[in-house]
Protein backbone atom coordinates (compact mmCIF):
# COMPACT_ATOMS: atom_id res chain seq x y z
CA UNK A 1 0.00 0.00 0.00
CA UNK A 2 2.64 2.16 0.71
CA UNK A 3 4.56 1.78 -2.11
CA UNK A 4 6.83 4.67 -2.69
CA UNK A 5 8.27 4.29 0.55
CA UNK A 6 11.18 2.08 -0.12
CA UNK A 7 14.19 2.13 2.60
CA UNK A 8 17.14 0.22 2.70
CA UNK A 9 18.55 -0.65 6.75
CA UNK A 10 22.03 -1.29 7.39
CA UNK A 11 21.83 -3.78 10.49
CA UNK A 12 25.65 -2.84 10.72
CA UNK A 13 26.37 -1.71 14.11
CA UNK A 14 27.81 1.62 14.07
CA UNK A 15 30.70 1.59 17.01
CA UNK A 16 31.67 5.29 16.09
CA UNK A 17 28.65 6.56 17.92
CA UNK A 18 27.92 6.98 21.31
CA UNK A 19 24.95 8.81 22.98
CA UNK A 20 24.53 9.71 26.26
CA UNK A 21 27.54 8.85 27.48
CA UNK A 22 29.05 10.90 30.65
CA UNK A 23 32.58 11.79 30.84
CA UNK A 24 34.59 10.46 34.25
CA UNK A 25 35.21 13.48 35.92
CA UNK A 26 39.54 13.90 36.27
CA UNK A 27 40.69 13.89 39.68
CA UNK A 28 41.31 17.33 41.05
CA UNK A 29 45.17 17.26 40.66
CA UNK A 30 44.89 21.08 41.79
CA UNK A 31 43.35 20.08 45.04
CA UNK A 32 45.62 17.19 45.96
CA UNK A 33 49.01 19.33 45.30
CA UNK A 34 47.30 22.46 47.39
CA UNK A 35 46.68 19.38 50.15
CA UNK A 36 50.28 18.64 50.18
CA UNK A 37 51.39 22.16 50.63
CA UNK A 38 48.71 22.68 53.28
CA UNK A 39 49.75 19.69 55.38
CA UNK A 40 53.60 20.95 55.04
CA UNK A 41 52.52 24.19 56.08
CA UNK A 42 50.66 23.04 59.16
CA UNK A 43 53.69 20.08 60.33
CA UNK A 44 56.01 23.10 60.02
CA UNK A 45 54.39 25.66 62.01
CA UNK A 46 55.89 26.53 65.90
CA UNK A 47 52.74 26.72 67.19
CA UNK A 48 53.93 28.87 69.91
CA UNK A 49 54.95 31.54 67.48
CA UNK A 50 51.81 31.56 65.38
CA UNK A 51 49.81 34.94 65.68
CA UNK A 52 46.13 35.65 65.12
CA UNK A 53 46.75 35.78 61.38
CA UNK A 54 47.67 32.26 61.11
CA UNK A 55 50.02 31.26 58.76
CA UNK A 56 50.14 32.06 54.89
CA UNK A 57 50.61 29.35 52.38
CA UNK A 58 50.75 29.65 48.81
CA UNK A 59 51.32 27.00 45.91
CA UNK A 60 53.05 28.28 42.87
CA UNK A 61 52.22 25.39 40.83
CA UNK A 62 48.57 25.83 40.72
CA UNK A 63 48.19 29.81 41.76
CA UNK A 64 45.72 29.01 44.85
CA UNK A 65 46.53 30.74 48.24
CA UNK A 66 45.16 31.09 51.73
CA UNK A 67 45.91 31.32 55.53
CA UNK A 68 46.29 28.52 58.24
CA UNK A 69 44.17 29.27 61.30
CA UNK A 70 43.20 27.62 64.75
CA UNK A 71 45.87 25.61 64.88
CA UNK A 72 45.84 23.11 67.75
CA UNK A 73 47.98 19.63 68.68
CA UNK A 74 46.92 16.97 70.83
CA UNK A 75 47.30 13.62 70.69
CA UNK A 76 44.86 11.06 69.73
CA UNK A 77 43.58 9.34 71.95
CA UNK A 78 43.35 5.33 70.26
CA UNK A 79 46.93 5.32 68.86
CA UNK A 80 48.87 8.36 70.80
CA UNK A 81 50.19 9.78 67.63
CA UNK A 82 50.36 13.38 67.65
CA UNK A 83 47.74 15.36 65.50
CA UNK A 84 46.79 18.70 64.63
CA UNK A 85 43.44 20.46 63.81
CA UNK A 86 43.37 23.50 61.67
CA UNK A 87 41.01 25.63 59.57
CA UNK A 88 42.26 26.89 56.56
CA UNK A 89 41.30 28.93 53.38
CA UNK A 90 42.31 28.08 49.62
CA UNK A 91 41.54 31.29 47.36
CA UNK A 92 42.00 29.49 43.88
CA UNK A 93 40.55 30.01 40.24
CA UNK A 94 37.17 28.60 41.15
CA UNK A 95 36.48 31.00 44.09
CA UNK A 96 37.35 31.27 47.95
CA UNK A 97 36.85 27.94 49.87
CA UNK A 98 37.08 27.55 53.67
CA UNK A 99 38.45 23.64 55.09
CA UNK A 100 38.50 21.76 58.90
CA UNK A 101 41.33 19.53 58.86
CA UNK A 102 43.14 17.06 60.78
CA UNK A 103 46.77 15.89 60.05
CA UNK A 104 49.11 13.44 62.50
CA UNK A 105 52.84 12.18 62.50
CA UNK A 106 52.52 8.81 61.74
CA UNK A 107 55.03 6.40 61.93
CA UNK A 108 58.21 7.19 59.99
CA UNK A 109 58.03 11.10 61.04
CA UNK A 110 56.17 11.88 58.10
CA UNK A 111 52.99 13.85 58.44
CA UNK A 112 49.76 12.37 56.84
CA UNK A 113 46.37 14.76 56.42
CA UNK A 114 43.61 12.42 57.57
CA UNK A 115 40.65 15.18 57.26
CA UNK A 116 39.76 17.80 54.82
CA UNK A 117 36.68 18.90 54.35
CA UNK A 118 34.90 21.75 52.76
CA UNK A 119 32.79 23.67 55.84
Amino acid sequence: MLAGCGMSVNKAEDVGLTTSSVATPAPDTQMASDQSIIRNAVSATDLQSVGQGGVSWANTDTGSRGAISSISEYAESNSGLTCRKFVVSRESYNGVSLYDGDACLVNGGAWQLRAFKSM
